[in-house]
């Protein structure tokens, strides 16, 4: 199948209601907006740039070699992918919410799209490792599996604002916010499908300091909404 063949596969993989146990993460909007660094709809649309710019990469460029790999069956090299990641997240509680993801990911699929590859996967793999092996078994390319992957990193945090849990927004102005950032998603999916042919040691790692220190807080927070 065609690279951007497939969409209504692509659409399931994006789609919130999967049940991946994204739904319980802010990705970062909790503390953000928490401290004050995010107040309104502007905040949140640059915090939502931020972060597909930084962690939606990483995790983009991550899915799309994941998903080449498991499609010429190079399983062996998804326990490297899983360890340069790791090189990749700061925070040890970024690394954790990032496995916990991987693990439902990989149940939900398991459910309802078996396929012999995920056992290939370890106890607790990386979401981004996940879902690209998740694309390949579900017919899309290393693109795809970038555009997924980002769709649920941008889309979650504005899901979680928009459903006025964390920010008093107009939801229609959050999903504005969304609908301008399709061209920039598409442009970073692409240049994470132009990596599948980079050694893991030298895939992208733009980082966010703010944003692992502030998962660090939350985590000890004693009032938070949202597991991250």
């Amino acid at each position: 199948m065609a690279d951007m063949g497939g969409q209504a596969a692509l659409m399931l993989l994006a789609d919130g209601r999967l049940p991946a146990g994204g739904y319980a993460h802010s990705g970062g909007l909790e503390p953000a907006v928490a401290s004050g660094r995010v107040a309104d709809v502007a905040g949140l649309e640059h915090f939502l740039i931020g972060r597909a710019e930084t962690a939606g990469f990483i995790a983009a460029v991550f899915a799309a070699v994941s998903c080449a790999a498991a499609l010429r069956d190079a399983l062996a090299d998804l326990a490297l992918l899983e360890a340069e990641l790791d090189a990749r997240i700061p925070s040890a509680e970024l690394r954790k919410i990032s496995r916990d993801l991987g693990r439902q990911l990989r149940r939900a699929m398991d459910s309802i799209h078996p396929h012999p590859h995920f056992a290939a996967l370890g106890r607790a793999p990386h979401q981004p490792v996940v879902m690209g092996v998740a694309a390949a078994a579900l017919g899309l390319g290393p693109r795809g599996a970038a555009l997924a992957i980002l769709h649920e990193t941008t889309a979650g945090a504005a899901a979680a604002a928009a459903a006025a849990k964390i920010m008093r927004v107009d939801p229609f102005h959050v999903h504005a916010a969304l609908a301008r950032a399709t061209g920039r998603l598409d442009r970073l999916a692409i240049a994470a499908a132009g990596h599948v042919d980079t050694p893991p040691a030298d895939l992208p790692a733009p980082g966010a300091p703010l944003a692992d220190i502030a998962a660090e807080h939350h985590r000890n927070s004693n009032v938070r909404l949202f597991a991250s």
